[in-house]
C-alpha cells in the first residue's frame, strides 16, 4: 500500500469453506503482541496504527479502498511479477473499464486482447521489469511476421505501453520500465518490413448498384442511409425509432453509443427526405428495437424462397420442417459491423462471379473447393475479389467526398461529426477537376 500503511510478512489463515473475508469487508483486529490494529487483506497483513491513535481508522479506510480498487487482488512484489500476471491484472481492469453503459459492446477491449496475445505467447513466464526495450523491438517483429501492417502495429504497441503505464499507476512495476519502452519508436514507413495498408477511397457506384439484387432490404437501407447521412457502419446497424427525433422537417438520429462518446462528445446525424424514404418502412415496430434485425431479413428470405418452390406441396419437405435443431449461428436482433460487411462481400461475390476455373461449382463444398485450387489460382482469384470487392467504410468516403465538394470542409467537417477538419480531409477525397480546367486556362 501506497503510504497508508507498512506491510508485515504474510500471516497465516485456515482456509475454511465460509471465510469471513468471502462473506464481507474484513475488520480491524487487535495484534497483541505489538498492540497495533491490523487487517488481512488477500492473505497479507496491513498494520494501520495503534488503537488510540486518531489516523487508525483513516489508515484502515484507505487501505481497504485501494485493495478493493485493485480488484481483490493481492499486492505482488514489482520485483516478481510476470508479463503474464501484469496481464491478467491489467485485463481485469480493463473489463470493467473498456465498456459501455448499457450493452457492454466495445472493440477496443478486443484490440487489447489481440495486442496482448503475441507479448503473453512470447514473454509470459518474463518478470515485467526485466521486459525492455530489446524486447519490445523484437515483439514487433513477432507482429511483422504475423502479417499486421506498420500503422496497426504502431497502435497495437502504443496498447502494450498503455498496459505497462497502468502498472505503473498502479504500483506494480517501477515506472523505470514504462519510461524505456517508450524510447522504443514507432515503425517508420519504408523502413521495415511491414506492409503499407491501402488507402481507403470511395467505392464506385456502379459497384454498390451491383449487389442490390443480392442482399436483403435490411442491408440495402443500411447501404442507402450510409450514402445519405455520411453515418458510420457502427451508427446505422443500432439504429432504433426511439433514437430518431421526427418532429422536425429534418430527422436528427442520436445513436445509443457512437465512437467518441468516452469523450463526452454527442453525435447527431442528419436524416434528410431521401434518407427518410428509405427509413420510413422499417420504423413501424417497438422503438426500443432496432430498425434492421437479421431475424426479420432471414424471415423473409426464407418466405421468398417457400414462395419461389416448385415441389407442389403435398410432396417434399414441409416448410420449417428440414431446419437444424441446434444450428452453429442463429440471425440476432442486429447487424454487427462484421455481418453487415460479411453480407456486402457475399453479395459481391453473386454480382461479380469470378472467371469458371475460379468459381466454386454448385455441388461442390468449400473444402473441395478450397483444395481444387492451385496456390496460383488462389492468387488470381484473390485479386479477382479485391477488385470487385467493397465494405461499409468505403460509403462514408462516398458521401464524405460529395458532401466536400457540394458543401465545402466546414459543412462537410459538421456532417460527418469530426472535431477537426484535418479529419474530414482523410475521408474526403479532393476533387481535383477545378484545378485541372485551371491549369489548361492558365497554361
Amino acid at each position: 500500500m501506497s503510504n497508508v500503511a507498512s506491510e508485515a510478512a504474510p500471516v497465516k489463515r485456515r482456509h475454511t469453506k465460509d471465510s469471513s473475508e468471502n462473506r464481507r469487508v474484513p475488520s480491524l483486529r487487535l495484534h497483541k503482541a505489538s498492540g497495533q490494529m491490523f487487517v488481512v487483506l488477500s492473505g497479507r497483513a496491513i498494520y494501520c496504527g495503534r488503537p488510540d491513535d486518531p489516523d487508525t481508522q483513516q489508515r484502515y479506510h484507505q487501505a481497504i479502498a485501494e485493495w478493493m480498487a485493485a480488484g481483490k487482488l493481492p499486492a505482488p512484489d514489482p520485483a516478481s511479477i510476470t508479463i503474464k500476471e501484469l496481464i491478467a491484472r491489467f485485463w481485469h481492469y480493463a473489463e470493467g473499464y473498456y465498456r459501455t453503459l448499457t450493452d457492454g459492446r466495445n472493440k477496443e477491449l478486443e484490440q487489447f486482447r489481440l495486442a496482448l496475445r503475441p507479448l503473453k505467447e512470447l514473454y509470459a513466464s518474463t518478470p515485467a521489469v526485466e521486459f525492455g526495450p530489446r524486447s519490445l523491438k523484437a515483439l514487433q517483429q513477432e507482429m511483422v511476421k504475423m502479417g499486421w501492417c506498420r500503422p496497426y502495429i504502431n497502435k497495437q504497441v502504443n496498447r502494450i505501453r498503455h498496459a505497462f503505464r497502468w502498472a505503473v499507476s498502479d504500483e506494480l512495476i517501477p515506472s523505470g520500465v514504462l519510461h524505456s519502452l517508450q524510447s522504443v519508436p514507432g515503425l517508420k514507413r519504408g523502413r521495415s518490413e511491414a506492409y503499407e495498408p491501402e488507402k481507403v477511397t470511395p467505392v464506385p457506384m456502379e459497384l454498390v448498384d451491383a449487389i442490390k439484387p443480392f442482399v436483403s432490404r435490411q442491408v440495402w437501407a443500411m447501404i442507402q442511409l450510409q450514402l445519405f447521412t455520411a453515418a458510420r457502419a457502427c451508427e446505422v446497424i443500432q439504429m432504433r425509432p426511439c433514437d430518431i427525433d421526427r418532429t422536425k422537417k429534418i430527422w436528427v438520429y442520436k445513436p445509443e453509443h457512437h465512437k467518441t462518446e468516452h469523450h463526452g462528445f454527442e453525435k447527431k446525424i442528419w436524416i434528410g427526405p431521401r434518407g427518410q424514404q428509405e427509413l420510413t418502412p422499417f420504423l413501424l415496430r417497438n422503438p426500443e428495437t432496432y430498425c434492421f434485425p437479421p431475424a426479420e431479413a432471414e424471415r423473409e428470405r426464407r418466405q421468398r424462397l417457400s414462395e419461389q418452390r416448385t415441389t407442389p406441396p403435398a410432396y417434399g419437405n414441409a416448410p420449417g420442417t428440414n431446419r437444424k435443431d441446434e444450428p452453429e449461428r442463429i440471425a440476432g436482433e442486429r447487424y454487427t459491423t462484421d455481418t453487415y460487411r460479411r453480407a456486402i462481400a457475399r453479395a459481391c461475390d453473386q454480382a461479380f462471379a469470378p472467371p469458371e476455373p475460379l468459381a466454386r461449382q454448385t455441388d461442390e463444398t468449400m473444402a473441395d473447393w478450397k483444395k481444387r485450387l492451385t496456390p496460383e489460382q488462389k492468387a488470381e482469384l484473390k485479386a479477382w475479389q479485391k477488385a470487385h470487392r467493397w465494405h461499409p467504410h468505403q460509403l462514408r468516403h462516398n458521401a464524405a467526398t460529395y458532401l466536400r465538394r457540394e458543401f465545402g470542409l466546414e459543412a462537410a467537417r459538421i456532417i460527418l461529426g469530426h472535431q477537426s477538419a484535418a479529419i474530414t480531409e482523410i475521408y474526403a477525397e479532393k476533387d481535383e477537376k477545378e484545378a485541372i480546367e485551371a491549369i489548361m486556362k492558365v497554361g
